[in-house]
């Protein structure tokens, strides 16, 4: 005869379901209404909702009756789903702020351990947003806990290459950015209504690269990548305000056109006092089927007189991080919503990428450098 569950054994399965947004076990965050245990091995358990909308309750549903339905002697799990109250929403928002400020951008402050990389480009068309998903993709797939906020604002692409549906969900004044490929991510496209053009002016930009950096829960990143719009205009100057501890990445093409403006791009540090992590040089050959001679489509040697004039001029050494090979493929990785590391990481595009990302970041970082918040007792 088939032992009856307990309660103990399904709360400690339920310990195992996590939030598809938060990323915490719903236990952890005050989800969980009841757990009752009939005879037969009949398991109701309720289930709160961050809100009544929330995009992820049929996941929620399915991975509740999954892990409770593998507990030993449950012979049915029946899952209802109940919505927080105010006050709930507000006690959680509180557990997974802290003591923070509603409005405080954690990636400012000078205890945190967020890399933050802001992606640049001098001029459009070089691919940016391309590297930067990629980028973000490789690093996640090497462990790292990482964010992406398409910060441009115009010409957001993001969640189409990142294969993003869903919308974000808020609490409170919270907001919780869908994720994909294990990347939090956040776009002004998840906002608007089909391909409506965002026309907005300079403050209404920055108080939406404020709202992403402040309201949206990114919870312990390793690395935050920002896409940023072509050139040095208001969305740049706010990065540098709002974080002035970000990186500057600059992607190029080989052309010499195209590198004399992405080296404006990359001097506007010497105003703000950012660090250049590096030049990328996107498009820089292609090799055709059947052959191993590149073509140099767009012209040689783009991003280094990148890296060397930004050298020059900012009295520090700004490295060529990789030169990034022309492959139709990526593009069409980019189109289905899939980065092209993850798609085909043996293609040449994908292994100069995946470098890029592991000289930038390295490994995970474990506990070195961690507050863990313990107080030494003496005896």
């Amino acid at each position: 005869m088939a032992s009856t569950p307990t309660t103990e054994q399904v709360n400690a399965a339920l310990e195992t379901v996590q939030d598809p947004e938060i990323h915490r076990p719903i236990t952890d965050l005050d989800m969980v209404k009841s757990v009752d245990i009939a005879d037969g091995g009949v398991v109701d358990v309720g289930i709160y909702l961050t809100v009544a909308g929330c995009p992820m309750k049929g996941r929620i549903q399915q991975d509740v009756t999954e892990a409770v339905s593998k507990v030993e002697g449950v012979t049915k799990v029946n899952v209802e789903l109940d919505v927080m109250s105010e006050e709930q929403r507000k006690a959680l928002q509180t557990k997974l702020r802290g003591n923070q400020g509603e409005k405080e951008i954690p990636f400012a402050k000078p205890t945190s351990l967020t890399r933050v990389f802001a992606v640049a480009s001098g001029k459009g068309g070089v691919g940016k947003s391309s590297v930067t998903v990629n980028l973000a993709a490789a690093m996640a797939e090497r462990g790292h806990k990482v964010g992406v906020v398409d910060a441009d604002i115009y010409g957001h692409s993001v969640p189409r290459m990142l294969g993003v549906t869903d919308s974000p969900t808020k609490v409170e004044d919270m907001i919780m950015p869908p994720t994909a490929h294990n990347l939090k991510v956040i776009s002004v496209g998840m906002f608007t209504q089909g391909n409506q053009p965002v026309v907005w002016r300079g403050p209404m930009l920055h108080r939406a690269l404020q709202q992403f950096l402040g309201d949206v829960f990114w919870g312990d990143l390793d690395v935050l990548l920002m896409d940023l719009p072509p050139g040095t205009g208001d969305i740049a100057i706010s990065v540098a305000q709002l974080i002035p501890n970000a990186e500057i990445l600059v992607v190029t093409t080989p052309q010499q056109a195209a590198a004399e403006v992405a080296e404006r791009a990359g001097a506007i540090s010497a105003q703000t006092h950012q660090r250049v992590a590096g030049v990328i040089e996107n498009m820089s050959y292609y090799i055709a089927p059947g052959s191993d001679e590149p073509v140099h489509l767009f012209g040689e040697g783009g991003g280094q007189v990148v890296a060397d004039g930004l050298t020059k001029a900012l009295g520090a050494e700004v490295p060529m991080l990789g030169q990034v090979p022309i492959d139709i493929r990526l593009r069409e990785a980019s189109d289905d919503g899939t980065p092209f590391v993850l798609a085909d990481p043996e293609a040449a595009a994908s292994q100069t990428l995946r470098q890029v990302s592991d000289s930038l970041v390295g490994k995970p970082r474990g506990l070195s450098g961690v507050q863990l918040g313990v107080t030494p007792v003496s005896h």
